[in-house]
């Protein structure tokens, strides 16, 4: 890639920066090591930790090396939160949840070939660290009006809880991170969210004041929707990556929700197809909408980033299948569950009558209607449509004992069977 900047600019990956022609001439010069760090804060990353990645992402494929830091000492503090002091977890906890992470890492970014990634863990230097060097070797470089003058600092003091001196020395954890990977690897690149501003500047700062030294800042911006609104939740909490937190059918579904407007940017910012690609995508959402294309090769390209091609393949599967496709018989019975997991259920034997099932996940509200739009072909069990006179039997029920009812074309529900 002869111009790594202009890529990112296009997709839409750039926030703020230090002097980009400065930037630009490095990068085009030759290989720049570069790094973001990741906060053990949690045992899982979630969506918006994607952005990064991927920036990173482009990055390595443009020839760059990455430094991939896991913060086992910052993870101990933790970024100020904008108004509540966070919750210290044990040294046990942030240290399984560095392992997490560190696998996670490693599947999205490549650790191996010509130009692997490098994981690098901040206790390994910050945990050495006494007191009198802290404030001796770093506090002296930092002054009291630029730290309290940062936005989140600010709106913390302004606070009735305010901030605590353990959160309030975050930034200059980080900053140092950022000169021990100058020093002990010539990191000259520092790129993460766009909320990192203030941090990421103050470590370049500290480089600058201890070894004189010019280096670069790049944040990517935090993805919002076209209404201005944040690029949100699945409706069960947040986008994680850790299959044991959302299902990967689950995950699925959240990209293929994305709306018409939406889901151009997303394919830009969150997958690697081309120009010609997405702009062919984009024609296809302008004059098809209802085939809901981009939406399905945003959810496949993310999904088999995230959980491997043969996962994505599961779930789109189990997506179709559910939706009138073919294939429900031969879903495994984790992905059918996780499919069926927010549909209306109840319970029903073998021998019920179909039409008393549709009633009995509120889908009908009588028998008598039942029987009427059964008559008329508008009801279907697995996606086969069923007459008013037939009944549940052990053929209909799919692996894990259940049974997918439909009404017209998006209306289901399930039956879980009882013996």
């Amino acid at each position: 890639m002869k111009d790594v900047l202009e890529e990112l600019e296009w997709r839409g990956l750039i926030a703020q920066h230090t002097d980009i022609d400065a930037l630009r001439s490095a990068l085009n010069s030759g290989p720049v090591t570069f790094y973001c760090g990741f906060d053990p804060t949690a045992a899982s990353l979630h969506h918006g930790h994607l952005v990064a990645v991927k920036l990173m992402r482009h990055l390595q494929l443009a020839g760059h090396h990455p430094l991939v830091l896991v913060g086992g000492a910052t993870g101990l503090i933790g970024d100020p939160r904008p108004s509540t002091e966070r919750t210290l977890n044990s040294r046990d906890t942030v240290a399984q949840w560095v392992e997490s992470l560190a696998g996670q890492l490693r599947g999205l970014l490549d650790f191996e070939g010509d130009n692997p990634a490098r994981l690098v863990n901040n206790l390994d230097w910050t945990g050495q660290l006494s007191a009198i060097d802290f404030l001796r070797d770093l506090g002296k470089h930092f002054r009291l009006g630029t730290m309290l003058s940062k936005d989140i600092v600010a709106r913390r003091l302004e606070s009735d809880e305010g901030i605590s001196y353990a959160e309030f020395s975050y930034q200059v954890l980080q900053a140092n991170d950022y000169l021990e990977l100058f020093t002990r690897y010539g990191c000259t690149l520092e790129v993460g969210g766009n909320d990192q501003w203030g941090n990421l500047v103050g470590g370049m700062d500290l480089i600058r004041k201890v070894t004189g030294e010019s280096v670069h800042v790049l944040t990517n911006p935090l993805i919002t929707k076209s209404d201005g609104t944040k690029f949100g939740k699945s409706e069960g909490g947040a986008v994680w990556l850790n299959p044991e937190m959302l299902s990967p059918y689950k995950f699925f579904q959240f990209w293929l929700n994305t709306a018409d407007e939406d889901v151009v940017h997303m394919l830009k910012v969150f997958t690697f197809r081309t120009r010609e690609e997405i702009e062919e995508l984009a024609t296809a959402v302008a004059e098809r909408p209802q085939e809901r294309r981009a939406q399905r090769v945003l959810a496949q390209d993310v999904t088999a980033w995230v959980h491997g091609a043969n996962v994505a393949e599961r779930v789109d599967n189990a997506s179709r299948a559910l939706f009138g496709g073919d294939g429900l018989a031969a879903l495994d019975a984790d992905t059918l569950r996780d499919a069926v997991a927010e549909l209306p259920q109840a319970n029903a034997s073998l021998g019920t009558p179909i039409p008393e099932l549709f009633v009995a996940t509120g889908q009908e509200r009588g028998l008598g209607a039942a029987r009427r739009t059964a008559k008329s072909g508008g009801l279907n069990i697995n996606n086969r449509k069923v007459a008013e006179a037939d009944v549940l039997t052990s053929s209909d029920v799919l692996p894990g004992g259940v049974v997918v009812l439909r009404k017209g074309k998006k209306n289901l529900a399930v039956i879980r069977v009882t013996e």
